[in-house]
């Protein structure tokens, strides 16, 4: 029988110890449903792919991404080592994990994606990833408050690159994360750019952004009706 898990070998960027961690197999990552702002859901949440999106270095705490740029410099390894490696203790994340380890790997990897200055949307990513996670234990207003870091954060990088790159998953993300934050109209500006934009080729992207668009009307409608009741 194939084990849903296996086993990569890493070298961690900063104390250079060789440490392995574990992915799904292709086989095992079909979702049984998706959120309008791709959040997947697995029948074995042991075996969600995105429990294991995170490296953690079991010796010094450095947890990356796969997009992660190694960005060392004598500043960033003194703010790692104050605000994480002098408070670690030996932890193996290599196997298979729990909601809370993937939570820990995901909060790591913020402070460490912040210390060695990711882009934006690598931040923007773990930042949705996180919201995503709360969402899974039905954790509405921690939800809420991550959903907003990270649309704080895809605000930014459609500032530095949305105005030269026709990016509409980008614009979607936007229109539907301000939509899950009842702010409508803001949602609603986001999903008519991409609809309304002649440039913008993207058929899937333009049609969700229709979809979303009578989504936005319809919760309007029903906060109205709940106001009055």
């Amino acid at each position: 029988m194939v084990e849903p898990l296996y086993t990569i070998q890493q070298q961690c960027s900063l104390c250079e110890t060789p440490y392995h961690s574990s992915k799904v197999r292709p086989k095992f990552k079909k979702a049984m449903s998706r959120d309008s702002d791709f959040c997947h859901y697995y029948e074995d949440e042991r075996y969600n792919p995105e429990y294991y999106v995170v490296q953690v270095c079991p010796t010094c705490g450095y947890a990356h991404t796969e997009n992660f740029e190694a960005k060392w410099n004598e500043a960033a390894k003194k703010q790692f080592f104050d605000k994480i490696a002098a408070n670690w203790t030996f932890r193996d994340y290599g196997g298979e994990r729990t909601w809370e380890d993937a939570m820990s790997a995901y909060k790591i990897a913020l402070v460490c994606a912040q210390i060695t200055q990711q882009s934006d949307r690598v931040i923007a990513g773990l930042l949705h990833h996180i919201a995503w996670l709360y969402r899974y234990r039905k954790q509405h207003e921690q939800e809420k408050r991550f959903l907003q870091f990270a649309l704080d954060a895809y605000i930014r990088v459609y500032e530095i690159e949305g105005v030269s790159v026709n990016n509409a998953k980008l614009m979607y993300l936007l229109g539907e994360l301000q939509r899950r934050l009842k702010n409508y109209n803001e949602a609603i500006r986001w999903f008519s750019r991409v609809v309304n934009d002649q440039k913008i080729m993207d058929a899937a992207m333009i049609a969700a952004c229709r979809e979303q668009w009578a989504v936005v009307r319809e919760d309007m409608e029903r906060d109205k009706l709940q106001a009055e009741a």
